[in-house]
């Protein structure tokens, strides 16, 4: 898979995912964010957008058909340095195979150098939640307005030789959901994770040049 960064905010790109595959399709149409993709490389190649209905929008736009998954992001309104994740998405079937947190490891390590110190997301779901753990994030013990919990992690590639998360923090975080009234398949996975240990962090991806942020 190739991981591309399509640009930083404020002047991202747009792009005109399919609603049917993509959650938060219309999150991405907005050029105010930046955005990053993950995209078949080589053989890989071969198929995208295959058996998947129409390559047009009922509005006759075309979708971007060769992306696997994407986020948006941009400055932290209260904190400059701040790059917050506003939109993470990965088509449906992919989800589970771990694109999700390699592309934000992939922004991660690249937005150091853009001038952020730290990288935020709320999410409003286990899943989300253990996704962006694999990414190097960890729960920060706050909400926000929406309900949402709030993880951070450092700018920049995250030493593994270090410290690792913190299991009480990882499980305050999961009793908040196990609190929500969930239906399944969230219910069972917050229950299969009592006495778990926090998830492995995935690797940035090969070929990454963490010094050059717009490569």
């Amino acid at each position: 898979m190739e991981y591309v960064l399509l640009g930083w905010p404020p002047g991202g790109p747009t792009l005109r995912l399919d609603h049917r595959r993509f959650a938060y399709a219309g999150k991405f149409v907005v050029s105010n964010t930046g955005k990053a993709v993950v995209r078949p490389e080589g053989d890989e190649a071969d198929g995208v957008g295959a058996d998947e209905g129409p390559s047009t929008a009922p509005d006759g736009a075309e979708y971007d058909t060769d992306i696997l998954a994407a986020v948006a992001f941009d400055a932290d309104r209260t904190d400059d340095r701040t790059l917050r994740f506003r939109y993470i998405t990965v088509r449906s079937d992919l989800q589970g195979e771990g694109v999700g947190p390699r592309l934000a490891t992939f922004v991660a390590a690249k937005a150091e150098q853009r001038g952020y110190d730290r990288i935020a997301i709320a999410v409003n779901n286990p899943f989300a939640y253990e996704a962006m753990y694999k990414a190097g994030f960890a729960w920060t013990g706050r909400e926000s307005g929406l309900a949402e919990l709030v993880l951070e992690r450092p700018a920049g590639p995250i030493d593994d030789t270090g410290s690792t998360p913190d299991p009480g923090t990882y499980h305050g975080g999961l009793e908040r959901f196990r609190e929500r009234d969930f239906g399944e398949p969230e219910a069972s996975f917050v229950a299969g994770k009592v006495g778990s240990d926090p998830p492995a962090r995935v690797a940035v991806p090969d070929g990454v040049d963490r010094t050059d942020p717009d490569a």
